[in-house]
């Protein structure tokens, strides 16, 4: 990969694709660049060198310096490498996720970075980005969120991918009256259930009422959250999920759509791997966006999102602003989101994808959504202790939604605690 990742990048720069502020002269940075990195699984690594290597090359004069960490690992390391002698650039990830390092004073806002005209082609992601009015990182990958369908069910029974919530559960309707399960799911793990409670309450009532939920800045009681369970519901209701699937990891719900025993499944783009493994084609495999449920609401979509931020107390600004250039451009974003790379999407809306449909048809969503808003999923938008009493909520009205009271008070006491 990092051969690929660098011979490609050095026929870019080459050609003068590449090219930045600093960057068009080559010699414009100085002295050493430390980098932190927690891209730690194989594919991730090989990108990380690739992406190193490739930026020294452009700065003859920059040393640059890449410490590797494993994904977990950072996870409760950097809050202590972003004190004493912090390294330049951190990766980390989006929106709520940041906030701990962001009211430390650990993050650098790089809202001047942002006001660059060619960040302009990342809007999808800049809400993301944004806390208290200023930007505090970048992204480099992220991946979309849907429902995957077996399209070839559908044709069976006269269905077309609905575009509201009335065609969707007309849909619904029909399935079930022919003996299908809607929908599979394995909520055993939980956070499955967040993602049907980020598509129906973001689309319910909107992104930026579903943001300042997972900020605690609204009650679980409030009636707008009561009305996305009360749609939520309308399926559960209906018998729309699978049987038992508190029971099941979200692998293993997986067959009840490859055997044909249900029809769909709201999931994120990684699992498109595991369909193509279980048997199907991508003749029997599609994808389309959730449905509108309030017209009156953007669309927005769950993205988790990965990020490169820059230290506050960075001793090398300037290469470190110019590197964050480097990994948003459209042609690196192309190079690194690759097959060969990271598999995924890249977020500036000039980069390129594989010739993959999924891949292709997710792109052309989430590049389409600067409107709308990306949410980082669940367990990511709120705090943690509060997505993990949330998510066990979720599940709970899933199997038992006649206990919604109890579990919306259990809720509200937490927010209270937790953000009061």
């Amino acid at each position: 990969m990092h051969s690929i990742l660098k011979t490609s990048l050095a026929a870019l720069v080459t050609a003068g694709v590449v090219a930045s502020s600093a960057a068009a002269d080559g010699h414009g940075l100085s002295g050493e660049l430390n980098i932190s990195s927690d891209m730690s699984n194989p594919a991730p690594r090989a990108v990380m060198e690739g992406l190193a290597a490739d930026f020294d090359a452009l700065h003859p004069n920059l040393t640059v310096n890449l410490t590797i960490v494993d994904r977990e690992a950072w996870k409760t390391q950097i809050r202590n490498s972003l004190g004493a002698n912090p390294p330049d650039v951190v990766n980390w990830y989006a929106a709520n996720r940041m906030r701990p390092f962001v009211d430390a004073g650990l993050f650098a806002d790089i809202s001047d970075l942002w006001a660059e005209p060619e960040f302009e082609a990342l809007a999808s992601t800049k809400g993301a980005m944004t806390l208290d009015g200023a930007q505090w990182g970048v992204p480099y990958t992220y991946y979309q969120w849907g429902v995957y369908y077996r399209k070839d069910i559908f044709a069976e029974y006269g269905l077309s991918e609905p575009t509201n919530w009335e065609e969707e559960k007309a849909n619904c309707q029909t399935l079930l009256d022919n003996g299908i399960k809607c929908y599979t799911i394995g909520t055993k793990f939980l956070w499955t259930a967040g993602g049907w409670f980020d598509y129906i309450n973001s689309r319910t009532n909107g992104y930026d009422f579903h943001v300042a939920l997972a900020r605690g800045e609204i009650e679980w009681t409030d009636p707008r959250v009561a009305q996305t369970f009360a749609n939520w519901r309308e399926l559960i209701d209906m018998g729309a999920f699978i049987d038992d699937h508190q029971t099941y990891s979200w692998q293993e719900a997986l067959p009840f759509m490859v055997n044909g025993e249900a029809a769909s499944y709201l999931m994120g783009n990684f699992s498109v791997a595991a369909f193509r493994d279980g048997g199907l084609t991508d003749d029997q495999l599609d994808f389309y966006q959730f449905p509108v449920i309030n017209p009156d609401v953007d669309y927005a979509e769950d993205a988790p999102t990965d990020t490169f931020h820059i230290a506050s107390g960075a001793q090398n600004m300037d290469a470190a602003k110019e590197f964050l250039r480097f990994v948003t451009s459209a042609d690196v974003q192309t190079e690194i989101n690759s097959g060969s790379g990271l598999g995924q999407l890249p977020v500036n809306a000039n980069s390129s994808i594989d010739d993959d449909k999924f891949l292709q048809e997710g792109f052309e969503m989430l590049s389409n959504n600067a409107g709308g808003g990306i949410m980082q999923f669940f367990d990511r938008d709120f705090d943690a202790e509060m997505a993990s009493v949330g998510m066990e909520g979720l599940q709970e009205f899933m199997v038992f939604p006649d206990n919604l009271d109890d579990i919306l008070a259990r809720l509200e006491e937490t927010r209270q605690r937790i953000y009061n």
